[in-house]
């Protein structure tokens, strides 16, 4: 079995792609924090396939990973050369394999912050990207302010410290390339966040104004923060992906990325110092990114929550099971077709209606294995960015929220840690006990989980949604998840609404 390194990759099977570039020929002119399998199958595969053809030869990149946990993909990019197997599953149960040879360099910040900064500061590199989660901007869920009391950033603003944040980092090589006289790089985005990039900049300008407020003025003046919308499903890479592409491909890759067939990325051409052709690709390139961000996140990312908490409640495991069940795929339908879209704009060029049935199959495609666990994991970022604008703006408008009600109370059962079965459930959330605290007290305080003014804001003092909250857990307690969903459904849909037709048929 042949490992994966540049000295294999000639000998590797013929039925798996490669690079068809000479790699030793990249130069690299994008830095990226946060390589995980989301960038590996998204923006480092688009880079890929432009360099198959010739293209953006001196944009390859160099990775970077800030927290302890990076230190394993540090040691798997420095044994395989930067190499890895990307496979598309697709929903036929066929897979597409093809070797990446993008990601040329990975450091790994704790070990040597310098080289990291200086990597930046190179005059080589032009646009430092991100996929840092929606926790990794460091702004309060309600008032939307960069957190300066983060003890990290405390450290990282005092004079003659070596940083240890993504801000620390990327803001000293930017004040060495403003002293050096050197054009600053563009910061790009690529997170699920509405306005990536307008949330990225203001909250690197905070930090660099917290660092030194002429610095923070220069940033705020002459780096490009582009947003930009990204989508892909990527579940988390397993031991048995790693054994089915050994024995299907005969390659020994220690961290290869799975996903599904579709792919999509709508960019804002906003660059101080050039991009790749982004546009031969199939890359969107537009002037506003605004309606197709809002499509995702509130269409694909809130039905993840939507899906997630109320099948793990009911004993499933993976993202295909709960789509396949008839209840919950018109549970999702109804959320996205009276709750979701009436909060979004006209999206040029898409057909909103075949998008919101494509999701459901995407979501159905049992190749993939999406876990639940993956999808439940950090809500708290979550749930706030993309459902919770989604009931502000139908309360607002006098819409409908019972559905999205719905979802935010199966996060509050969901975290009360364990599910219908009796089985423990591992949340996974930086906010972990002060939430499975109000969880736990919501049986005698059913309020309790939304009194959480961090995450709900003042959503505890509006009637109507406290009302549709209260009816959702009351049911989830006595009868279940799946009772709440066919009453939220059906039973208890407004009246004249197309799902309580469609019951009575």
């Amino acid at each position: 079995m042949q490992a994966l390194t540049s000295a294999t990759l000639h000998d590797i099977n013929t039925t798996l792609a490669k690079p068809g570039y000479d790699r030793a020929a990249l130069q690299a002119g994008i830095v990226h924090f946060g390589v995980g399998g989301f960038h590996r199958a998204h923006q480092a595969m688009y880079l890929d396939r432009l360099m198959n053809d010739g293209k953006a030869l001196d944009w390859a990149i160099c990775g970077v990973g800030v927290l302890p946990a990076d230190a394993r993909m540090k040691e798997v990019m420095d044994s395989q050369d930067c190499l890895y197997t990307l496979v598309v599953k697709n929903p036929d149960g066929t897979r597409e394999g093809r070797i990446i040879g993008s990601i040329i360099e990975y450091l790994f910040a704790p070990d040597d912050p310098e080289a990291v900064i200086e990597k930046m500061a190179s005059e080589g590199i032009r646009i430092v990207s991100l996929t840092v989660t929606e926790g990794g901007y460091n702004f309060h869920h309600v008032t939307g302010e960069f957190n300066a009391g983060n003890p990290d950033v405390v450290h990282d603003i005092q004079a003659g410290t070596a940083p240890r944040t993504t801000f620390g980092l990327i803001t000293e090589a930017l004040s060495r390339r403003r002293a050096r006289g050197l054009a600053p790089f563009t910061i790009m985005s690529c997170d699920n966040i509405q306005g990536n990039g307008d949330v990225a900049r203001k909250m690197f300008v905070s930090y660099a104004r917290l660092k030194d407020i002429e610095l923070g003025a220069w940033v705020e003046e002459h780096v490009p923060f582009p947003n930009s919308m990204v989508d892909r499903i990527t579940p988390m890479t397993t031991v048995e992906d790693r054994d089915a592409i050994e024995e299907a491909f005969g390659v020994n890759d220690a961290w290869p990325v799975v996903c599904e067939p579709f792919e999509q990325w709508v960019l804002e051409d906003h660059f101080s110092l050039g991009r790749p052709p982004f546009e031969k690709t199939g890359v969107q390139i537009v002037e506003d990114v605004e309606p197709y961000e809002l499509m995702k996140l509130r269409l694909l990312n809130a039905s993840h929550q939507g899906m997630c908490y109320f099948g793990y409640l009911a004993g499933y495991r993976y993202a295909h099971e709960v789509c396949q069940d008839p209840l919950f795929a018109r549970f999702l339908l109804d959320y996205m077709d009276k709750e979701a879209t009436p909060t979004l704009q006209p999206v040029p060029g898409i057909d909103l209606e075949s998008y919101k049935r494509t999701l459901i199959e995407r979501f159905s495609n049992e190749h993939v294995r999406d876990t639940l666990a993956r999808l439940c994991a950090e809500s708290s970022d979550r749930i706030p960015k993309w459902l919770l604008p989604v009931i502000r703006i139908n309360l607002e408008n006098g819409g409908e929220i019972q559905r999205s009600a719905a979802i935010v109370a199966s996060w509050a059962r969901y975290d009360e840690g364990k599910d219908e079965q009796g089985q423990p459930i591992d949340v996974v959330d930086r906010l972990k006990e002060s939430l499975m605290a109000a969880a736990s007290r919501q049986r005698q305080e059913p309020l309790s989980f939304i009194s959480q003014r961090e995450v709900f804001g003042d959503l505890i003092d509006n009637e109507d949604f406290v009302t549709a909250y209260s009816s959702a857990l009351t049911r989830l307690h006595a009868q279940g998840s799946r009772a709440t969903a066919q009453w939220v459904t059906y039973d208890g849909a407004p009246a004249g609404s197309e799902s309580t037709a469609t019951a009575r048929q």
